[in-house]
This record gives C-alpha cells, sequence and structure tokens, in this order.
C-alpha cells in the first residue's frame, strides 16, 4: 500500500498511533512522521566519512532500540533515514552540489567525488542491516497485513 500523503502530520503522533502509517516505497514519509523525525533527523549526516559513521551508527542503534521497544514504525523510519544517508551521499557523490539538474532542466555531468562515495558505502553497510533484519521484515509484513 502507497504512503498515505492525505494525512494531518501536523497533529498526529505515530508512536500513539502506528495503525495509521503506511510504509510505502522507499523514503516515503521520511520527513514527515513524527515523533520519529524529530528524534532521527537531528543525528543525520553524511558530509565526511567519519561523520557518516558516527551518524549511521547513532541510527543505526535506534533502530535496535526502537526494535527491543516492539516499535516497528520506529525501526521503519530509522531504516528509511538510513536509506536516505545512502541515496543523498550518493547524490552528491556524483553531481557537484548535490545538483542532478541545471537550471534548465537538463542533466549536470557526473563528478565522482571519492569521499562522499565513501559516506555512502557507510550508510549502505547500516542500510542492509536494518533492511535485511528478520525481526523488522517480520514486523513490516505484520503490519502491513494489519494495517495496508
Amino acid at each position: 500500500m502507497p504512503f498515505d500523503y492525505s494525512l494531518d502530520f501536523d497533529t498526529i503522533d505515530f508512536r500513539k498511533h502506528p495503525e495509521l502509517y503506511r510504509v510505502g516505497r522507499g523514503e516515503q514519509g521520511v520527513l514527515l512522521v513524527e515523533p520519529y523525525k524529530s528524534e532521527i533527523l537531528q543525528h543525520w549526516r553524511f558530509k565526511t566519512p567519519d561523520i557518516a559513521k558516527e551518524s549511521s551508527e547513532k541510527i543505526y542503534q535506534m533502530f535496535l532500540d526502537y526494535k527491543e521497544n516492539n516499535d516497528f514504525v520506529g525501526m521503519d523510519m530509522a531504516r528509511k533515514f538510513i536509506q536516505m544517508g545512502y541515496t543523498r551521499a550518493r547524490r552528491y557523490t556524483n553531481y557537484k552540489g548535490g545538483k542532478k539538474y541545471d537550471e534548465d532542466g537538463n542533466v549536470n555531468e557526473r563528478q565522482i567525488d571519492p569521499v562522499k562515495a565513501e559516506s555512502a558505502s557507510i550508510f549502505m553497510e547500516k542500510w542492509k542491516l536494518a533492511r535485511e533484519d528478520k525481526e523488522y521484515l517480520a514486523l513490516k509484513k505484520e503490519h502491513q497485513k494489519k494495517y495496508g
């Protein structure tokens, strides 16, 4: 089921109302779902490999903490932030300033930034751990079956 963008995200506490949460595809809703967005976003960084390592480890630990509390929505949001760490670092790896398109809508020439590539690789490792976690996958299946 697709992510439900029609909800009033300013008023919903998804920890209290996990039944309203839809997984969606990829990173959908990553910057909307509270209180998780506020809890996780402050730790999300990828500018250098050292920063990416610290960030990905912190967010992955949050994933594990949510898991310990049987909080699927928290786990999924942490997974999304880790995934977004990878995808944004890759964007900055390939395009100076992270700008894929110029003012006219044309794709800019790729310029590989090895520092950002390393940051992306660091996030990729944690993303694989999160998305392949057996308990996460079971909770995801259960949540989708129960709520869509």
